[in-house]
């Protein structure tokens, strides 16, 4: 038996994802800072609908409230969209901080 997590991409995908707006600048060990726009989250990882540059398999580091800085690998890509698996999962009660803090208006956030 492994050590560790061992998420799959199936396993992600059932996990809820909650709409954001919130742009970062990723730190990426080829390309350095990029600007990327965050437009969905969960507590595994997140997508962006800007990453003409990036392709699966790439590592960046990004901030996000609560949590500071956490490093993704890009799971997937569609056209300018990537899908980024943390390389931890975030912990619920800080999960649910994040989307308060990038998500205010109750109304549109996903129920929990």
């Amino acid at each position: 038996m492994s050590a560790g997590a061992n998420l799959s991409v199936t396993d992600m995908r059932r996990a809820a994802r909650h709409p954001v707006d919130f742009p970062v600048i990723a730190e990426h060990h080829v390309h350095g800072d990029m600007n990327l726009h965050v437009s969905n989250l969960s507590a595994h990882g997140f997508m962006v609908d800007d990453a003409a540059n990036l392709n699966r398999g790439d590592r960046v580091i990004i901030r996000l409230p609560i949590v500071g800085r956490i490093e993704a690998y890009v799971i997937w890509t569609r056209e300018n969209r990537a899908g980024f698996q943390f390389e931890r999962i975030i912990r619920i009660d800080d999960f649910v901080s994040i989307i308060d803090t990038l998500q205010p208006n109750p109304r549109l956030r996903r129920p929990r």
